[in-house]
């Protein structure tokens, strides 16, 4: 755990956010030492944070013990010099679990994930997550996507509590969030919330999601290849439209249009980008599948050609 404040923290767009995938040896079991390797390189490749356990990272396939396990690693191989975000999810009783294991673990910040199935109405995700923020010492973000959709109004509320301090969005309703930013600018002008684009691949709609104020984003192209991941950020943060142009249009669009060919490659096609890349951090658990071999094969043209996108363009 560090000792700065979580928001200030996270609040200065100095790199992508990285969300490691979790590594698993021969066995299936957690690979511990691999999982560091992966962490450590990540925060040596200029990572704004570490989000562990969180989506890209497979929280819904860990074993509580296996949880705490990873997020203390992560809080070891982060060595203070970036905060670590952990993930927590379930019902309230179970989230709140997670939520003290992260804490034990050393965690600065939760990633407060959906609720488990349920379609739950404004009144009842207000007091679950309130409920989340309440149980241990850490600051939250909650995550907006799939069953937990917000009005303006339950945001506004929900940036009125102390302990939560942004909204992560994996909705995608452009309206919706301008909606969001503009009623919380108004009905909580003293909160220092923070708005994360959280879609797959969320590069793609970076300009879009800039236009209406959010700056921040997870990266899941960092995990494997964060050479593109920094180029871009970099670019987008200097107004160098011609190298954000033709990284978008020579990488990123062909990656989500890939990534669209199978269910569950948001998570599996990414693990199958770190492998790529020299580091073997095993294979999706079920119910998540591999990547069929055809497109691991097109994952690695379109890594060879992006980073020959970089090649004496500056980036």
């Amino acid at each position: 755990m560090t000792s700065a404040p979580l928001a200030a923290r996270l609040g200065i767009p100095r790199g992508p956010l990285f969300f490691p995938v979790t590594a698993y040896g021969p066995d299936g079991g957690v690979d511990l030492d691999t999982y560091r390797t992966h962490v450590r390189r990540g925060v040596e490749a200029g990572a704004a944070a570490v989000f562990a356990c969180c989506g890209t990272g497979e929280f819904h396939a860990l074993a509580p013990e296996e949880f705490e396990a990873c997020v203390a690693v992560a809080v070891e191989a982060a060595a203070g010099e970036v905060p670590v975000v952990a993930g927590a999810g379930y019902g309230t009783a179970l989230a709140v679990d997670f939520a003290r294991r992260a804490e034990r673990a050393g965690a600065d910040g939760l990633l407060a994930l959906p609720p488990y199935l349920v379609a739950a109405g404004q009144e009842g995700l207000l007091r679950h997550y309130t409920l989340l923020a309440e149980a241990t010492s850490l600051d939250v973000i909650v995550y907006q996507r799939d069953n937990a959709v917000f009005t303006p109004r339950t945001v506004v509320d929900l940036a009125r509590h102390p302990k939560i301090l942004g909204l992560k969005d994996g909705l995608g309703d452009l309206d919706l969030m301008q909606r969001t930013v503009s009623a919380v600018r108004t009905g909580a002008p003293d909160a220092a919330f923070l708005y994360f684009n959280g879609l797959p691949t969320a590069e793609l709609t970076a300009l879009a999601y800039r236009g209406i104020g959010i700056t921040l984003y997870s990266s899941a192209v960092f995990c494997f290849v964060p050479e593109i991941a920094q180029a871009f950020h970099r670019a987008l943060n200097t107004g160098d439209d011609a190298t954000v142009h033709r990284l978008l249009d020579g990488f990123y669009r062909p990656l989500v249009e890939l990534r669209g060919e199978g269910r569950g490659y948001a998570v599996s096609l990414v693990k199958a980008g770190v492998r790529l890349r020299g580091l073997d951090v095993g294979e999706v658990r079920p119910p998540l599948h591999e990547p069929r071999k055809e497109h691991v094969e097109r994952l690695s043209a379109l890594v060879e050609h992006g980073l020959g996108l970089l090649e004496g363009a500056g980036a």
